[in-house]
């Protein structure tokens, strides 16, 4: 696959530089006048934003549905995938100017914000959420990812004692095993290619980790008969392995998102009889079951927690700056080993 060089256009301290993807395996650097907010807005310096290796991969390869919102949830991603779009959605950054009407307590506050890739954003104080002062702006970009890894494991329902799998160990496969590995369960095993991300996995607490050619029960007896089974790995595939891997009842929670990659089930064998529950997930919304007790923020604080507990600075292996986005995607597309969190970081102009 050839792909076209990334074009940036001049930065000065006056401009905002924004990250634009253009077409398939095409991303460019834009400059545009360096926002001033309007009454009720604010406008953020960005400190850091992590790159999505599922989505914004896809994205990237033109695999997503044109047909819809890039997040039909998040005002700054309501547009659909059609080229131009600018993309991202786990921004940290500083305050460092605020519109009439805005309280002045937001001045100098390090924030999150849904916000594409870009040095400066404009937003209203409802679309910040303050980073707590004891959690750093590094650790405060997995926000997403840690609430998209508390919702999984609310889906699935972890119980006292149960057999517990996890295919695909990627940033959000890596939270959710950190996260399960604090449930007192019978085993925690997980299915990854990576050798770096197979021993992240142990380190945050896996118990068995072996490769997708691995992955056979009679060889390796802790995958039989899993409980629940999480699939996150992003391969359409996947989903077959773990009706193979599961048993009686089982529970299978598809986290991945598959774009527009096709998925075909094999449901012809014992899956037709195992009663088996697949239950897709997606942290846009909570489950009916939870709603009457739990909102957002409930969750966002559990997320925060979980952050303060794990550490996920420990997965971020590639920071670079902005102007480097085309060279990080092709490493991405390429599947280069020893990529798990990608960060792009905005020095100071």
């Amino acid at each position: 696959m050839t792909t076209t060089p990334l074009t940036s256009a001049k930065h000065d301290s006056d401009c905002a530089s924004q990250l634009w993807f253009t077409a398939p395996f095409q991303v460019e650097i834009r400059s545009a006048p360096l926002p001033t907010p309007g009454p009720g807005d604010v406008r953020v310096r960005s400190l850091y934003s992590a790159v999505s290796t599922g989505t914004e991969l896809l994205l990237y390869r033109g695999q997503l549905p044109q047909s819809m919102a890039l997040d039909s949830t998040l005002e700054s991603l309501q547009t659909s995938s059609h080229y131009p779009v600018q993309y991202g959605y786990a921004c940290v950054g500083e305050v460092e100017q605020i519109g009439d009407g805005v309280d002045p307590a937001w001045l100098g506050q390090r924030v999150f914000s849904f916000q594409p890739h870009a040095s400066h954003f404009i937003a209203r104080p409802e679309q910040l959420i303050a980073v707590p002062d004891d959690v750093s702006a590094q650790a405060a970009v997995f926000l997403p990812n840690m609430e998209t890894a508390v919702s999984l494991v609310q889906d699935g329902r972890p119980m006292l004692g149960e057999r517990v799998l996890v295919l695909g160990q990627g940033v959000v496969g890596l939270l959710v095993s950190a996260v399960l590995a604090q449930h007192p369960l019978a085993s925690l095993s997980a299915i990854e290619g990576q050798p770096e991300r197979q021993a992240l996995a142990r380190h945050f607490g896996v118990q068995s980790v072996c490769s997708p050619a691995e992955a056979n029960p009679v060889h390796q007896p802790a995958l039989a008969d899993a409980d629940l089974i999480y699939e996150i790995s992003g391969h359409p595939e996947a989903l077959n392995l773990a009706i193979e891997l599961s048993g009686f009842a089982s529970r299978i929670v598809i986290g991945s998102w598959y774009g527009n990659k096709p998925v075909s089930l094999d449901l012809g064998g014992a899956a037709h009889r195992n009663r088996l529950q697949l239950i897709t997930s997606q942290v846009s919304t909570l489950a009916p079951s939870l709603s009457g007790r739990w909102d957002k923020q409930r969750r966002f604080d559990v997320a925060w927690n979980m952050i303060r507990r794990i550490d996920p600075t420990q997965l971020i292996t590639h920071t670079v700056p902005l102007h480097e986005a085309g060279a990080l995607y092709q490493q991405l597309h390429e599947q280069q080993p020893g990529i798990v969190q990608p960060v792009f970081h905005y020095p100071d102009p």
